[in-house]
């Protein structure tokens, strides 16, 4: 038997592992999807066993090679991969496969499991988050990246250097968030995205035909994509040329078609029978039959097969010792750089950031979209890891840096124009985000957070610190009418847990609430208003410390009433404070410009907002449900429970009730009672 032969048969070995793997933890769970790690495996043998860069002893280390599988049902195959190469995921995790507790959930977790980038499982959305992640790659190697020095042993292809790998479906390309993000990405000429698109023919309810007749090749080539067919799946030969060939396509993302056979070697191979169920114990032991390996066991690695997986562990320590020296090298050349690097890939700001950000005085209304643009370029000064834009809306959304270049034309550039793709452009920054070393934020109209919403779930539930900027928060905006006038979207968000809301009043919240969002390192939203309003008095009011807590007292006149309100109708609720003293009732008004900060607060502070026995009013200028949490069932909740209207914004507002006089009837209705 020749070299070439051994080698062969120890690939089999190993990919027949992999597949196995994937079968045991399934059949155990008696829950789960066999079929696509059946098909797959030579795909993940060949990326994680031969060409991709990362140190499973170290998965965090930066300058990694990212793998995202966005068809994240087939997560079995993605453990074993992890457990295989030396991860820290031992087999007591894969036979604890979708069990309470385990690291081995039913879809990939990020932050869960050692190894996994970012969460997937609804489809499309892990190649949309991989398009952030290339994103990321290519403006942080235009940043850092120093060409025609290699006295110190680097060249322009250092200290970033990765590619973005990902594996998905006919699922993920059917969605129609891919269609945004493929648009994007050839748009964006992002060259080291490479996508294997496992082209099997069978989706969950039968073949693809069914509703699946569209060229995917002339789809990709339509949006300058380089697009790649291998024929066969399981020719490592074949595959390993088109992924070289994709390394080699620096100017395009590439999509390699690879023609698999879903449940490869089992007895329902190439049937939607083996797409989302176990396969049952007597399929089990065929299709070991047919793979070569032993019926009666399970969780079998044989030992040949083992050492061959692990030498990931050797090669990944080599890459990032020989990435470690060079780096202390690059450091010395460029110490600014190198410090810079190596600050934000550790996701800490700079000391000191704070002083940067304003203070408003109190001479004019400002609108807080507007008090937000001056923020974000204050802070863009000693905050160069932050980076974003908005779909399309960038003149309206006030999120532009005024000192940096198009992205698209300049990578160094900060500015990202994402195109009115609003569901593809957050979960780009949550891929932004996941990838490290830049703060992401996306940015669009309040009303158009019904199309992000599943990209936010996403973020929140990965705790990437992921800015969603939001302006045109209310009715007030006015003339558009009702199908730009958010109304039950602020409640909505709230809903999603450890995503932060903030709603700020005026300007001076408006930079308190860009401190917090930048600090507290997780998901969170803006509301900000289109209309001017009345700047509070920062130093009077206290309110950055205000903002820390989430609600805080702006006027204590008395106890008699409590008129809290968000955003915009804090202004409202202060000026009916004031009729409300003149006709003998003294009210304490509180700003409330986060629901999630507050409820992190203790009870005996929740108290001093909200006293027992006090009545209280809510103003906001949205849905009511919620409120009563608050200001419990006898209070009155002012909002809007209905859509809007075209009209002025002033108009409208009162006309749909949020106003003074309403807020100071309601107070004295209910002192009364």
């Amino acid at each position: 038997m020749t070299d070439q032969q051994k080698q062969d048969e120890l690939d089999q070995l190993s990919i027949n592992t992999l597949r196995l793997l994937a079968v045991d933890q399934v059949q155990k769970a008696n829950s789960g999807h066999p079929g696509a790690p059946l098909g797959c495996a030579p795909i993940a043998y060949l990326l994680y066993h031969k060409l991709m860069k990362y140190n499973p002893k170290d998965p965090k280390w930066s300058d990694r090679d990212r793998f995202i599988l966005s068809n994240g049902h087939a997560s079995a195959l993605l453990y074993g991969v992890l457990h295989l190469t030396g991860y820290d995921l031992p087999m007591s995790q894969l036979e604890s496969f979708r069990q309470w507790g385990s690291h081995t959930p039913g879809h990939p977790e990020y932050g869960e499991t050692a190894g996994v980038e970012v969460t997937t499982g609804p489809l499309g959305q892990g190649f949309a988050m991989a398009v952030g992640e290339a994103i990321a790659e290519k403006h942080l190697a235009a940043t850092y990246n120093q060409a025609g020095d290699t006295s110190s042993g680097y060249n322009s292809h250092f200290p970033v250097d990765h590619h973005t790998y990902v594996l998905c479906g006919d699922g993920d390309l059917m969605e129609g968030i891919s269609h945004e993000s493929a648009s994007l990405a050839g748009t964006l000429n992002l060259g080291k995205l490479i996508v294997l698109y496992d082209d099997n023919l069978i989706s969950l309810d039968g073949p693809t035909d069914l509703s699946y007749t569209e060229d995917v090749t002339k789809r990709f080539e339509a949006y300058h994509w380089q697009v790649q067919m291998v024929d066969d799946g399981n020719d490592l030969v074949a595959l390993e040329k088109a992924i070289l060939s994709a390394k080699a396509e620096t100017t395009k993302p590439s999509l390699i078609r690879v023609r698999t056979v879903i449940g490869y070697g089992s007895p329902k191979a190439g049937t939607n029978k083996v797409h989302g169920e176990a396969l049952g114990a007597e399929a089990v032991k065929a299709t070991k039959k047919n793979l070569g390996f032993p019926e009666d066991k399970s969780f079998y690695i044989p030992e040949e097969a083992g050492k061959n997986w692990l030498n990931a562990v050797e090669k990944g320590k080599k890459a990032q010792d020989e990435w470690n020296a060079k780096f202390a090298e690059y450091s010395k050349a460029y110490p600014v750089l190198g410090e810079q690097y190596s600050r934000t890939s550790s996701a800490k700001l700079a000391e000191g950031w704070e002083k940067a950000i304003p203070v408003f005085p109190t001479d004019k209304p400002v609108a807080t979209r507007n008090a937000g643009q001056v923020v974000l370029n204050a802070v863009a000064k000693v905050i160069p890891e932050l980076f974003g834009g908005a779909a399309d809306l960038t003149a309206s959304t006030k999120t532009i840096f005024k000192d940096s270049p198009s992205f698209h034309v300049d990578a160094k550039g900060r500015n990202v124009f994402f195109g009115v793709r609003e569901f593809g452009m957050m979960a780009a920054v949550n891929g932004i985000a996941a990838h490290g070393g830049l703060i992401p934020f996306g940015s669009t109209f309040f009303t158009f957070s019904d199309y992000c919403r599943s990209a936010m779930r996403m973020g929140a539930l990965m705790s990437t610190h992921s800015l969603y900027i939001f302006t045109h928060d209310s009715v007030g905006l006015g003339e558009d009418g009702p199908t730009h006038q958010p109304v039950e979207h602020l409640m909505a968000l709230r809903a999603i847990p450890q995503l932060t809301d903030f709603r700020p009043a005026d300007a001076n919240e408006t930079a308190a609430v860009w401190q917090l969002a930048l600090e507290r390192k997780s998901a969170s939203f803006m509301a900000l208003s289109r209309q001017d309003l009345p700047v509070l008095d920062a130093e009077k009011y206290k309110v950055l410390a205000g903002v820390r807590k989430g609600a805080y007292v702006l006027e204590a006149y008395g106890k008699d009433v409590v008129l809290v309100g968000t955003g915009s109708e804090v202004e409202v609720v202060m000026k009916a404070a004031e009729e409300l003293k003149a006709a003998g009732i003294n009210a304490t008004v509180v700003s409330m410009p986060s629901f999630k900060i507050f409820e992190e607060q203790d009870a005996a502070y929740k108290e001093t907002i909200f006293p027992h026995g006090v009545p209280a009013i809510s103003c906001e200028a949205g849905a009511t449900m919620g409120w009563y949490k608050y200001i419990g069932r006898d209070g009155v909740a002012i909002g809007i429970d209905r859509f809007g209207a075209s009209a002025p914004g002033p108009l409208a507002l009162e006309k749909l009730g949020i106003s003074v006089g309403h807020v100071v009837e309601a107070a004295k209705k209910l002192v009364k009672k």
